[in-house]
């Protein structure tokens, strides 16, 4: 049962209390004064007046209480089982105090009770008017006396101070009864707060990504979410209710946590605690400062690390914005210096070949600048509808007379005239510049000739551009990872050049994807999205 429902199953039984005490306090009562009339401790009482009433009058009376005990305790009948039982009472107390005149003042005495338990359970205005019918009915005893030609056993006095107490009693009690009703709703109030926030609580902790276990000094683990569960290779869940050894369950977490407990506080190796879960950075903590219960948290070492890259990644972004003006600058330079050399006429045409190298080359970097530092700003791209045939064969042409490719070879297959897509031509030609240049440096078997081919097609209605080379290819183990920021197997690269060129194609509605060749080789797709044409990301 949850905590909520406990909470109000234990406040629906307040009223069910209250007139169950209310019934047996009337039941004391008439039970108390039938057993002075009709046992030989009947000389209490006094003399009766009228011997045959109040026999009868208290034989009902006990009677009527009985069967209120056992059928007046609905909660839902409350003010009418409230009414009813204090007019019994009124009605029974006035008769008997006529009948047995020695015992009317205890009689009218024993009415406080019940009028003060009927201002409580009810509004103001009943509880006042039950306190008047009860005044009422003792002024009219006290008269119906006097026309009987007796003598009344109370005086005026007496018999003001009796309706004084009901008129001042009804109403203390409904204000006793009016502020603890308002500190019981307050606290029902509080109570359901505090089990909604306790189930809110629950709910987080168990939906928490990160592993979450409660371990007591003996190392059972006492409380365990679903992810750590899930970690512990506890499939049914019960750490938290079968008071599973957390020895037994994850002996390497065991060992570091009792390292920790001893001081230990410099072990940051992730761990493996299932074979097929993920690696785990744990973290200890106290739970209370005089408690055995420690707090284990179980961190995804991978999320750990994709949180690493981004710091790094935004630190590059910083570094590279401000290294922008660095580089530029002496790019700057070396292009004005190959204008002028340009206009020079004692340079020969081979010289001037050169020359327009340079100017072409000190472009394209001051393009792969530009590129970078708007990947960083998370520029917006502004693509252009091309025609990828003459792009890349342009492309193509271009990165020949720029690099010397001795025996290797790139070439560009293209079957149609024209493909037609919507790119920008900066970060297409970045992109083709990172996919041709791993190519030709992994593409290759042994001492062979590197073989790079372009390949522009229509598929769907999207353009395609396939980068091939005929090399040993990419393990799975490695194509899984390609694209991961920081991740390359040469000792003198980056890392950097697949993971721009794929933001870089995201940031054209654009898609690079790994390809494998059952023949041998490596292909990288490039998937653009046509001129009316939006790709799924």
């Amino acid at each position: 049962m949850s905590p909520s429902a406990s909470l109000i199953d234990r406040i629906e039984s307040i009223p069910k209390r209250e007139l169950y005490f209310f019934a047996l306090y009337r039941l004391l009562i008439a039970a108390v004064i039938a057993a002075l009339l009709f046992s030989p401790l009947s000389t209490l009482v006094g003399v009766a007046d009228h011997p045959r009433l109040a026999a009868v009058v208290s034989c009902a009376y006990l009677g009527l209480s009985l069967l209120i005990l056992v059928t007046g305790r609905n909660e839902r009948w409350l003010r009418p089982i409230v009414i009813g039982s204090v007019i019994v009472d009124i009605i029974a107390a006035t008769l008997l105090a006529h009948a047995l005149p020695g015992a009317s003042a205890g009689l009218s005495m024993s009415l406080l009770f019940s009028i003060a338990a009927a201002a409580t359970l009810l509004p103001l205005s009943l509880g006042m008017g039950i306190a008047l019918t009860a005044s009422a009915a003792t002024a009219g005893e006290y008269l119906w006396k006097l026309l009987e030609g007796g003598d009344p056993t109370r005086t005026l006095a007496e018999l003001a101070m009796f309706i004084t107490s009901y008129l001042a009693l009804a109403y203390v009690s409904y204000q006793v009864g009016n502020r603890a009703r308002r500190n019981q709703q307050l606290a029902n109030q509080r109570g359901d707060e505090v089990a909604n926030l306790f189930e809110i609580n629950e709910l987080i902790i168990r939906r928490m990504r990160t592993g979450v276990l409660v371990v007591d000094g003996a190392n059972r683990i006492t409380l365990a979410n679903e992810a750590a569960s899930t970690l512990i290779g506890d499939a049914d869940g019960d750490g938290g209710s079968g008071r599973l050894d957390l020895g037994s369950a994850a002996p390497d977490l065991s060992r570091r946590l009792q390292r920790w407990r001893n001081g230990w506080n410099n072990e940051e190796t992730p761990l493996q605690l299932s074979p097929d879960q993920p690696e785990v950075q744990p973290r200890f903590a106290r739970l209370l400062a005089g408690s055995d219960l420690t707090l284990v948290f179980l961190d995804d070492s991978t999320v750990v690390s994709r949180r690493a890259e981004s710091l790094t990644l935004s630190a590059m972004g910083r570094f590279s914005a401000s290294l922008a003006h660095e580089i530029r600058n002496p790019l700057a330079a070396i292009n004005y210096a190959a204008q002028l050399l340009e206009e020079s006429t004692a340079i020969g045409d081979t010289d001037r070949r050169l020359q327009q190298i340079i100017h072409q080359q000190c472009q394209r970097t001051n393009g792969i600048v530009e590129s970078v530092l708007g990947l960083a700003r998370r520029e917006r791209a502004n693509p252009e509808n091309l025609d990828l045939a003459a792009f890349v064969r342009r492309f193509v042409l271009e990165y020949k007379q720029g690099l010397s490719l001795e025996t290797d070879s790139v070439e560009p297959i293209i079957t149609e005239t024209s493909v037609h897509a919507l790119i920008d031509p900066r970060h297409l030609h970045q992109i083709l510049t990172v996919l041709v240049h791993n190519a030709l440096k992994y593409g290759r078997i042994a001492q062979d000739p590197a073989r790079v081919r372009l390949r522009v097609a229509r598929q769907d209605r999207a353009a395609v551009i396939d980068v091939m080379d005929r090399g040993p290819g990419i393990p799975e183990t490695v194509a899984n990872q390609l694209f991961r920021p920081f991740f390359t197997t040469s000792e003198h690269g980056t890392g950097l050049g697949l993971y721009i060129a794929r933001e870089l194609c995201r940031a054209n509605q654009a898609r690079l994807e790994y390809v494998s060749v059952p023949a041998g080789g490596a292909c990288f797709r490039l998937i653009l999205p046509g001129p009316h044409t939006m790709l799924p990301q």
